[in-house]
Order: C-alpha cells, then sequence, then structure tokens
C-alpha cells in the first residue's frame, strides 16, 4: 500500500478516495459498454445463463485496455497541468466527468422550456441552441465542482485560459 501512495503522491489517507472513486468509475464505464455490447450485439438477456459470464469477460476486457490509456493519458497531462500531487489529476478528471454529465442533464428541462423537442426541432436549430445553452452551464458547474474536489485554482486558472483563447478576455479581471 505505501507503495501505492508514493507513486501517486498521497500524504494523507483521505487522498485515497480519488484513486477509488477513479477506479470504480472506470469500472462502471467498462460495465456500461459491456451490457450495451452484450445485449445489443451478442443478443443475450439478461435471463440468459452466459449472460453473467459474459457481461464479466467483456467489461474485464474493456477495464484493462481503459486503465492502461487513462494512466498514459495521467503522465501526458501531468507534465502539461504542472499540478501539485499526481492524486490530484484523478481528482480534477473526476470533476470534469461530473460536470459534462451534470451539465448535459441540466440542459434537458432547460430546452424543454424553451419549447424545443428533439423529435419535433430540425437539428439545425436543436443542437446549437443545446450547445450555446450547456457552454455556460458547463462553466459554472465546473469551478463548484472543482471547488467540491479541492481544485478550485486549477479550474479557474483552466477558465481563464480558455476564455482568453475564445477572445473573451475583456470579461476577466486580471488579478
Amino acid at each position: 500500500m505505501q507503495k501505492f501512495k508514493d507513486r501517486w503522491e498521497i500524504k494523507a489517507n483521505w487522498q485515497l478516495i480519488f484513486p477509488l472513486l477513479g477506479l470504480i468509475g472506470l469500472l462502471f464505464s467498462s460495465y456500461l459498454l459491456s451490457k450495451r455490447l452484450t445485449i445489443s450485439v451478442l443478443k443475450l438477456s439478461e435471463t440468459d445463463d452466459a449472460y453473467i459470464l459474459s457481461l464479466s469477460l467483456i467489461t474485464l476486457f474493456f477495464f484493462i485496455p481503459l486503465l492502461g490509456l487513462t494512466l498514459k493519458i495521467f503522465n501526458a497531462l501531468e507534465k502539461k497541468w504542472k499540478i501539485n500531487y499526481r492524486w490530484e489529476l484523478i481528482a480534477i478528471f473526476i470533476a470534469f466527468a461530473i460536470t459534462g454529465s451534470t451539465a448535459a442533464k441540466i440542459s434537458d428541462p432547460i430546452i424543454s422550456l424553451l419549447g424545443l423537442d428533439r423529435a419535433s426541432t430540425s437539428g439545425w436549430i436543436y443542437w446549437p441552441v443545446r450547445i450555446f445553452l450547456i457552454f455556460p452551464v458547463y462553466q459554472i458547474l465546473l469551478l463548484l465542482v472543482g471547488w467540491l474536489f479541492g481544485q478550485f485554482n486549477f479550474f479557474w486558472n483552466f477558465e481563464k485560459k480558455m476564455l482568453r483563447r475564445m477572445g473573451l478576455s475583456k470579461f476577466l479581471k486580471e488579478s
């Protein structure tokens, strides 16, 4: 366990929550991919005897490469993002995941309030309006979720950099 803590630069036991949440999230993502594949491609129903075995094997099949890919991404971003501790990368990734999912969910009722429906509205109108609505919601949520995960400074700097690149730096007060 000490070797794991040293690798991720974990100084206090409470920081172990981030690798645990990261692994659970990765396993859950692998499970969801596997479930879709098992039902739609293999045509197995949840009552079939082979369902659980197939689901387990396919979940493992997805989990291992996804874990390897995630670790490679961590190595690249660790240098680019200049974070203090490696475990913070996991917290940052979790914050991005929660924010993206939440912003997408929040945009549905907002779109409905505007009277737009995916089935009855042209995609040329529906998707630009949805993206236009998601964008500010996402930016605010990113700061809030980042703050909850103790990464407010990272996300505030991330937001400022993005606004500068978009030519919206006039909305920033330089401190």
